[in-house]
């Protein structure tokens, strides 16, 4: 039986439950790969600067599945005398596992946090978070390292463990769970959604987490500070009637609800992307509601030339609207409308007809050209987010904006390519959409 929808359904309530340390000195350590979309959310709650711990093993050389201690960043090491005498093992045996696994770890440290320093953790609050702990290993060692690194004090902070691997952990000076079901099986069985965790999500969420604390406007502070009492959150997957078909699509709602963006995706792309997760969850980070959507069915999405009818996607994005305009928590929200690649097409296409109800758009690598001559009858206030790298795109868009009437921008994110793969440039571009609705959306 599912506890948690997913990652960052078992982070936000995690946060809540650590909410007493808010305003203390905390560093927030997630283990790679899956436990760092659930540190994501309890460093957005705390609001404390977010990390990763990269910890390897040492494993016997004749039986690496026993370790005979760990390492982490910095040279730490952490040794099982008791294990290394009973073994034998020398000095140089020691020293070749040593190496080998330290080069691993300098990898994976390379390649989740692209030249960032990591943050010091000397007389620090440690709070190591993971999406589970099944037998308890990679805790233990995590939370030995945090503290060989300085930490003055390690929270080992979970959303689902065995409480028999629970009453075992000496190593955290405290440990914190949601849930400890007694038929416990494996993290994975009690996720709704328990999707791998890609290396290139880990990098954007460090990005983001290190923006927000650079540049974190009142809106998200005020709704991480409101408690249970002010802020109740709504996340559900819904079904939106267009015409013969229905639309699948995942909403978020603070309540009580201001304003919500409506996520029009690029051609190959879905409702559940890593990207779009992670431009929506900036957005909720700043009290925006956000509606992940597919705007074709499965079915619909074979036929190739579906993905570029424009009038299309933007009837069904048109429908969306409507429904939200339908409910009782969203009937009086501002709405608007993210697009990207062909989806930003749709979107102004949408936002140009006469009795939309969009308050603003953002455009990410977007094709504003496929609505045409609609451009022009577009009222909404229009960011246009292009990579300096998408040389063909940008000149679209450069086209776009001469013919557009409305109050607009275009804003270069230099070193970025068309999909905004390069480190930090998605998250400056979910940084300038958020400033964008927040201005339109929540200050108006």
């Amino acid at each position: 039986m599912s506890i948690f929808k997913d990652r960052v359904d078992a982070g936000r309530q995690l946060g809540r439950r650590l909410a007493e340390l808010r305003g203390q000195d905390v560093v927030v350590l997630g283990l790679p790969r899956g436990g760092v979309p659930v540190a994501f959310e309890v460093a957005a709650a705390l609001d404390a600067p977010l990390d990763v711990i990269v910890v390897r093993k040492l494993g016997l050389p004749y039986q690496p599945e026993l370790a005979m201690g760990a390492i982490g960043e910095g040279g730490t090491r952490v040794l099982e005398d008791q294990v290394l005498s009973h073994s034998r093992v020398g000095e140089d045996e020691l020293q070749a596992v040593e190496e080998h696994e330290r080069s691993v770890l300098e990898n994976r440290v390379a390649r989740f946090r692209m030249g960032r320093s990591r943050q010091d953790l000397t007389g620090r609050i440690a709070v190591i978070v993971d999406d589970g702990i099944a037998t308890g290993s990679t805790a233990r060692v995590a939370c030995r390292v945090a503290r060989k690194m300085g930490a003055a004090r390690v929270i080992m902070a979970v959303p689902v463990a065995p409480a028999e691997t629970l009453t075992s952990l000496t190593e955290p000076d405290e440990v914190v769970c949601l849930a400890t079901p007694p038929k416990f099986t494996a993290v994975g069985y009690h996720y709704r959604d328990f999707s791998p965790t890609e290396d290139e999500e880990v990098v954007l969420l460090l990005d983001a987490a290190a923006k927000r604390l650079q540049d974190d406007p009142p809106h998200s502070r005020n709704a991480a500070a409101a408690g249970d009492d002010d802020l109740v959150e709504l996340d559900a997957e819904v079904e939106i009637p267009s015409r013969a078909v229905r639309l699948h699509g995942q909403l978020h709602l603070p309540v009580p609800a201001t304003g919500v963006v409506l996520f029009a995706h690029g051609s190959g792309s879905s409702r559940h992307s890593p990207r779009n997760r992670f431009v929506a969850t900036v957005l909720q980070q700043a009290g925006l509601g956000t509606l992940l959507l597919d705007l074709l069915t499965p079915g619909e999405e074979r036929n190739r030339a579906n993905v570029f009818d424009i009038e299309l996607l933007a009837r069904r994005l048109s429908s969306a609207t409507d429904w939200l305009g339908a409910r009782a928590d969203t009937a009086s929200c501002r709405l608007g409308y993210f697009g990207a690649s062909t989806g930003a097409g749709a979107a102004l296409w949408a936002a140009s007809e006469p009795a939309a109800r969009t308050a603003a758009v953002v455009s990410r690598g977007g094709r504003p050209d496929l609505a045409g001559p609609r451009l022009s009858a577009v009222t909404a206030p229009t960011l246009l987010i292009v990579g300096s790298l998408d040389r063909e795109v940008l000149e679209l868009n450069r086209r776009a904006k001469a013919i557009m009437r409305c109050p607009n921008q275009l804003a270069v994110v230099q070193g970025a390519t068309h999909l905004f793969e390069e480190p930090g440039t998605l998250a400056a571009a979910a940084i300038l959409a958020r400033d964008w609705f927040v201005s339109y959306l929540l200050d108006a």
